[in-house]
């Protein structure tokens, strides 16, 4: 890769951080990241990501081995994503209010409305309240994701893949307006009401109509780097 492409990269995992600060998912804790190639990824600065600053460097991270110095330690789920999905480009660990609170009841939410469609066949949940920092439960909580785009984590938030950082963010955005759902679901006393079927969500889970594009346009507008923003994959959207 070249020194302009990873910097176009760089500019995309600022972007993506900042806009998950100002959307309310993630708070001091939380990182993003997004694939270089098959051996190494670019994470966020180690800091609260509504903080990071334009221009500001992204560290390089291997997809198996040690993590760098200063980076940190639940980037290890980062990892396991990247090794073991060859699709995935970004991921986004995160905790939003609605994630949490269903998080810690131990429960995901079920295919209730098109945002949910996206994390069929449902959302894993990793029944484990400790912080991810080794790798042995980086990997039991990556293997309770399963085939699925979204992880809850008990008391630890959410985790997501997507073939893109930008596809990321926005599941990070519908992973937290399914929580949000399933909570009204249960407080409303309905949470037996009928949910989108296997086929109807397949179908309904498209990505016509420039559905992500559109919502990182939404969660990224007036970004100090927007003005050069990055299309999918980190490439120039002009």
């Amino acid at each position: 890769m070249t020194a302009e492409r990873t910097e176009t990269l760089a500019r995309t995992v600022r972007m993506a951080a900042r806009a998950l600060g100002r959307a309310g998912l993630v708070h001091a804790y939380g990182h993003c990241s997004a694939r270089i190639d098959a051996d190494h990824f670019l994470v966020a600065p180690s800091k609260p990501l509504g903080h990071v600053r334009p221009g500001e460097d992204c560290t390089v991270v291997p997809v198996t081995g040690p993590l760098p110095e200063g980076v940190l330690g639940e980037v290890r789920l980062h990892q396991r994503i990247y090794a073991q999905r060859p699709d995935a480009d970004g991921v986004i660990r995160f905790m939003s209010p609605h994630a949490m609170a269903l998080a810690a009841l131990g429960r995901v939410p079920a295919m209730r409305h098109g945002f949910g469609t996206y994390f069929a066949p449902r959302v894993g949940l990793w029944d484990d309240p400790q912080l991810v920092r080794d790798d042995a439960k980086a990997q039991g909580a990556i293997a309770a994701m399963g085939d699925s785009r979204g992880l809850l984590m008990r008391g630890n938030g959410a985790v997501v893949a997507g073939d893109s950082l930008e596809e990321a963010l926005g599941l990070a955005f519908y992973l937290e307006d399914a929580c949000r759902i399933e909570l009204a679901a249960l407080a409303s006393g309905l949470a037996d009401a009928p949910v989108i079927g296997a086929e109807a969500a397949a179908e309904r889970a498209t990505k016509a109509g420039r559905i992500f594009e559109r919502m990182w346009d939404f969660l990224t507008e007036g970004d100090p780097e927007g003005a050069r923003q990055a299309g999918p994959q980190g490439e120039r959207d002009d």
